[in-house]
C-alpha cells in the first residue's frame, strides 16, 4: 500500500556486447528504461515490430462470426505477414463499407430525377442542366422566372426542377440552393453499388480465411512482443564508437539482482538517488486483497512519485458510496450470486483477482447498508422478522440520511487533508492542510450545534476553527519571516487561501448526492412495487402476468441505474473531491523492460 522507491541504475558496457546485454536485461525484468540523449542508434537494421497492430488483428479476427479450422503447423506461417494482412483487411473493409453507405444515399438521392446521364461538354451548345428541389409553395416564383425550366418529378411538398441554361442562375433567380446531383447516372450508380457488395462479400470471406491462423498468433505474440520491446530498447541507449549506456529506473530491493547481473556481463555501473527534479515513474505495490483500490486509481491517474498511493482509501470509500447508492440489500445478494458463478474465471488473470475482491468488499458493504435501512428489493421486513431488527436507519428521515452523508464527506475530505500534511511534514505548509482538516470537522460540529443546542458542541466548534483559522492565516505559505513587511505578506497569503472556503463547502456539499441518489433508488424500487400490485388487483387473470412484466422490467431498470449511479459517483467523490485535497501532480506508469512468458 505504498509507492516503490526507486533508484536510477546506469550500466555501461562494450557496444559489441550491446544486443546480448540488453537480451539477458529484458530477461532480468524489473527495470523501466530511460530514454538517454545524445545519438540514437538506429543502425542495428532490426525490423520493426508493431504490437498494437498484432492485438488489433487477432482482437479483429476473433470478433469474426465463422471461424476456421486451426491450423497448428507453423510451416507457411509468416506472423508479421499475417497481421498486415489483416490490418489492410480490416481497413479495405471499413472502407467498403463506408464506399456502400455513401452509394446508397447517393442512389436514394439520384432515384429522384430518374435515370438519365449528363451531356458532354460541346453535346448541348453550350447549355447545361441546372438541378433544384423547390417546395411546392415556392414554385410560383419558378413560374415567374424568366428562366427555361421543366419539373421531372414531384413529392406531395416538393417539385424537383430541371433548368437549362449556360451559366447557374443567380442566388436571386430561383428560391432554393441547387441541388448537386453528381456526374455519375442512376445506372452507373447501381453497377457501382453492386461491384462494392461484392468486394464486401469477398473480404468477409477472406477474414473467415485469415481465422485458421488465430491459434498461432496468439502463440506467437508473446515472442513477437518481446521482440518489439528490445527492439525499442535500441532507441534508447546511448551509443559511442566503442560503448553504450543504459539508464533504467529500478526498485531498492531488486538492486541486488542488477549488481550480480552487471558483475556477470563485465558492466560499469552506477546506482543514484532521485534529485527530487527529475520525475520517476510510479509503482504502486499493494496486497492482493486490496489491490483492486490499484487498478481503480491507475485508471483514473498514476500519481506522481513523490506523493503517496490512495488506492486502500479508494478501494473502502468506493465500497462505502457504491453501498449507499444502492441502498438495497436484495439487489446486492442479486449481485453476490453473479459474483460467484463468476468467481473461479474471474481467477484466472492477475487483474481479475484484484477486481473480484473489490466486487466482494463493494457488495458485502452494500448488502449490509441495504440491511441496515432495511429495503429488499423495494420491500421492508415485517416487524416481527429479525431483519427488521437490524432495520436502524430510515432512508426517508431526510434530516438523519443529511447528516450522515455530510459526516462521510466530512471525514473523506478530512482524512485527504491529514494525508497532505503528512506529505508536507517537512514543509511549513503542513499546518495549512491540518488547518483544513480542523475546518471541516469544526464546521461540521459547529453544524450539528445548532440543530442539538448544545454549548460543548458549540464550544468545541469554536475551538476548532479557531485553530483552522491561525493556521490558515499564519502556514498558507512558504515566504520566510525577516522582518515586519514579510509577516503582513504572510498573512495575505493566508486571506488568498481563505478563498478556498466556498471550494471546500461545495465539495463536502457533492456528498450529499449519496443520500439523493440511494433515496431515488429506494423510492424507484417502491414505485415500480406499488403499481405492479395495483395492476394485480386492478386485472384479474392478465394482471398477474403483467405485474411480473413490471417487476421485471421496473427492476432491471433500477438496477441499472444504480450500478451506473454507484460507479460513476462512487468514482467522482475519489477523483474530484477527494483528489483536489490530497493527490495534485499526475505521474506516468513503471513499465517494466520483461519478458512476457506468453498469452
Amino acid at each position: 500500500m505504498a509507492i516503490v522507491s526507486l533508484k536510477k541504475v546506469t550500466l555501461c558496457g562494450l557496444i559489441a556486447d550491446k544486443t546480448l546485454v540488453l537480451d539477458k536485461l529484458q530477461s532480468l525484468g524489473g527495470t523501466h528504461l530511460i530514454p538517454l540523449a545524445g545519438k540514437v542508434s538506429k543502425s542495428d537494421n532490426v525490423p520493426s515490430h508493431n504490437i498494437e497492430g498484432a492485438l488489433t488483428a487477432l482482437k479483429y479476427l476473433q470478433q469474426c462470426p465463422k471461424k476456421r479450422h486451426q491450423v497448428t503447423q507453423t510451416e507457411g506461417f509468416e506472423f508479421e505477414a499475417v497481421v498486415q494482412d489483416v490490418v489492410h483487411l480490416k481497413n479495405h473493409l471499413l472502407d467498403l463499407l463506408d464506399q456502400r453507405e455513401f452509394l446508397q444515399q447517393r442512389i436514394k438521392e439520384v432515384a429522384l430525377w430518374g435515370n438519365f446521364s449528363l451531356a458532354d461538354d460541346g453535346q448541348l451548345q453550350g447549355y447545361k442542366l441546372w438541378f433544384y428541389i423547390v417546395p411546392k409553395r415556392l414554385m410560383k416564383i419558378v413560374r415567374q422566372s424568366d428562366q427555361v425550366w421543366q419539373i421531372v418529378n414531384q413529392t406531395n411538398t416538393d417539385a424537383y426542377v430541371v433548368v437549362i441554361a449556360k451559366a447557374e442562375p443567380a442566388s436571386k433567380a430561383m428560391p432554393v440552393p441547387r441541388t448537386h446531383t453528381g456526374s455519375l447516372s442512376l445506372s452507373q450508380l447501381r453497377e457501382e453499388l453492386d461491384d462494392t457488395e461484392l468486394a464486401i462479400e469477398d473480404a468477409y470471406a477472406k477474414r473467415e480465411y485469415l481465422t485458421r491462423w488465430m491459434s498461432l498468433i496468439m502463440l506467437n505474440l508473446a515472442a513477437y512482443e518481446n521482440q518489439s520491446d528490445l527492439d525499442n530498447a535500441h532507441l534508447l541507449t546511448r551509443d559511442e564508437p566503442d560503448v553504450f549506456v543504459v539508464q533504467s529506473w529500478i526498485a531498492v530491493e531488486d538492486i541486488a539482482r542488477v549488481e550480480n547481473f552487471s558483475q556477470h556481463h563485465r558492466l560499469a555501473m552506477l546506482i543514484e538517488e532521485p534529485d527530487g527534479v527529475e520525475q520517476p515513474p510510479t509503482l504502486l505495490k499493494n496486497t492482493t486483497t486490496f489491490a483492486g483500490g490499484e487498478e481503480v486509481v491507475k485508471f483514473y491517474q498514476t500519481p506522481n512519485y513523490y506523493s503517496w498511493d490512495p488506492s486502500i482509501v479508494v478501494f473502502f470509500s468506493f465500497a462505502l458510496f457504491f453501498a449507499m447508492i444502492l441502498s438495497d440489500a436484495g439487489y446486492a445478494a442479486l449481485f453476490m450470486g453473479i459474483l460467484a458463478l463468476k468467481w473461479q474465471r474471474m481467477g484466472r488473470t492477475t487483474q481479475g483477482i484484484r477486481f473480484r475482491m473489490l466486487l466482494l468488499i463493494t457488495l458485502t458493504s452494500s448488502a449490509v447498508w441495504g440491511v441496515m435501512v432495511g429495503s429488499y428489493f423495494g420491500f421492508s421486513p415485517a416487524p416481527e422478522q429479525l431483519a427488521e431488527k437490524l432495520h436502524v436507519l430510515d432512508i426517508n428521515d431526510f434530516d438523519v440520511m443529511m447528516r450522515i452523508s455530510i459526516f462521510v464527506g466530512v471525514v473523506h475530505i478530512a482524512l485527504a487533508n491529514l494525508v497532505q500534511a503528512y506529505q508536507l511534514r517537512h514543509k511549513t505548509t503542513r499546518f495549512a492542510a491540518l488547518g483544513w482538516a480542523l475546518f471541516v470537522v469544526g464546521g461540521f460540529v459547529f453544524w450539528l450545534a445548532q440543530s442539538s443546542e448544545q454549548a460543548i458542541l458549540e464550544q468545541t466548534a469554536y475551538g476548532l476553527l479557531g485553530t483552522a483559522a491561525f493556521c490558515l492565516l499564519l502556514f498558507s505559505g512558504e515566504r520566510k519571516i525577516q522582518k515586519p513587511l514579510d509577516l503582513v505578506l504572510r498573512l495575505f497569503d493566508g486571506l488568498k487561501s481563505l478563498t478556498s472556503i466556498t471550494k471546500i463547502f461545495g465539495d463536502v456539499l457533492s456528498y450529499m448526492r449519496l443520500f439523493a441518489l440511494g433515496l431515488a433508488s429506494a423510492s424507484l424500487a417502491i414505485t415500480f412495487n406499488q403499481l405492479a400490485e395495483q395492476v394485480y388487483h386492478a386485472m384479474p387473470g392478465m394482471g398477474l402476468l403483467f405485474s411480473i412484466l413490471i417487476l421485471l422490467i421496473g427492476h432491471t431498470l433500477n438496477i441499472m441505474l444504480g450500478i451506473m449511479s454507484g460507479v460513476v459517483h462512487g468514482l467522482r467523490l475519489n477523483f474530484i473531491e477527494f483528489y483536489n485535497w490530497s493527490v495534485s501532480d499526475e505521474g506516468y506508469p513503471f513499465k517494466a523492460f520483461s519478458k512476457k512468458e506468453g498469452y
